[in-house]
């Protein structure tokens, strides 16, 4: 199969198309034909080095893809009400850059009703993460308020649509006006340019002093201490990358007398079963939206496969609006 692996670490020409075995299907897997496969920040910080495979998984990177079934595990598919010939996307560990990717059957949900599998290669990697730490660790509840970081990045415009199609208001920040006005057309309530205004003052002046509920940042670093500030009582910030550096100041008085959580996780290295129980809370109660079209598909831009090197430099241009894809039919 033709796969795009990582040559050396470094810029995006690292990337190159090369021959790789076929994989092959084991217990509680199934193989996939891959139509489409999903850009993803962890994408790029492997690619240079900072973001290792786990061991059990291919070097090959890519972490969502969209795709028929073309075997795997009898019994898994049955107990899935999946079978061979079925559209799915699905949640990988790795190894999502190719012709073929293997996944487990218990992380594969059926492509929405009306999307197609570039749409579709979008959906894993953010909505598995949005739902595990917005709403699981985060426990955001309908009538509380969401900041979310980065609200046009692939996270971020999974996080406004789902926050309010559950009953949320939902408050972003972005770098341009134009993302901000991009936000609020998706949903949010109100969309703050960072560059241009303080983010922590814009906040308060918004709830009437009150704070949010719960912070997603995908910053952390300086982000950290204006966050706690910007919470309200009982407050929870949820942390799940750090672009802005691993080391943050916390006032620890601060987090005591209002009761703070502060929080956060990575996915990737999670056992199936974890992966396994997102999946079937989003089948649940996040696919009928998808397929009625509450919550729509947010594409940016989509490069031929073989053109991963351009769709890494787009990424990190950090212009896009929603999902960056590879369609393996332009391979």
């Amino acid at each position: 199969m033709k796969a795009i692996e990582i040559s050396s670490f470094g810029a995006p020409e690292v990337l190159r198309v090369a021959e790789r075995p076929a994989p092959v299907a084991g217990m509680g897997e199934l193989l996939i034909k891959v139509s489409a496969s999903g850009i993803n920040r962890p994408d790029v910080l492997q690619r240079m080095g900072l973001y290792p495979a786990p061991a059990d998984a291919s070097d090959i990177p890519g972490l969502e893809v969209a795709g028929v079934i073309v075997s795997g595990d009898a019994q898994a598919l049955a107990v899935a009400h999946l079978k061979v010939g079925d559209r799915v996307c699905a949640l990988v560990a790795g190894g999502g850059y190719a012709e073929l990717c293997v996944a487990p059957v218990a992380q594969c949900l059926p492509v929405p009703q009306g999307w197609t599998d570039i749409e579709a290669a979008g959906l894993p990697e953010t909505f598995f993460t949005v739902w595990s730490n917005v709403f699981d660790r985060g426990r955001l509840q309908p009538g509380e308020t969401l900041l979310v970081q980065g609200g046009s990045s692939g996270i971020g415009v999974t996080a406004i649509q789902l926050a309010k199609a559950f009953g949320a208001t939902v408050i972003v920040t972005g770098g341009s006006d134009a993302k901000c006005a991009a936000c609020v057309a998706l949903g949010a309530d109100h969309a703050i340019n960072y560059k241009t205004h303080d983010f922590e003052a814009e906040v308060l002046r918004l709830t009437q002093g009150r704070g949010v509920d719960v912070v997603l940042d995908m910053v952390a670093g300086a982000y950290v201490a204006k966050e706690l500030n910007c919470l309200a009582e009982d407050g929870r910030l949820v942390i799940i990358a750090v672009q802005g550096g691993v080391q943050a100041e916390v006032n620890a008085g601060l987090v005591m007398r209002k009761r703070l959580t502060v929080t956060g996780s990575t996915l990737r290295v999670r056992p199936v079963a974890f992966k396994a129980a997102i999946a079937q809370a989003l089948l649940r109660q996040v696919w009928p939206l998808l397929a009625d079209g509450r919550i729509k598909p947010v594409v940016h831009a989509v490069f031929p496969a073989a053109q991963a090197a351009k769709a890494h430099a787009a990424m990190q241009a950090s212009e896009h609006i929603g999902k960056i894809v590879l369609d393996w039919k332009q391979a």
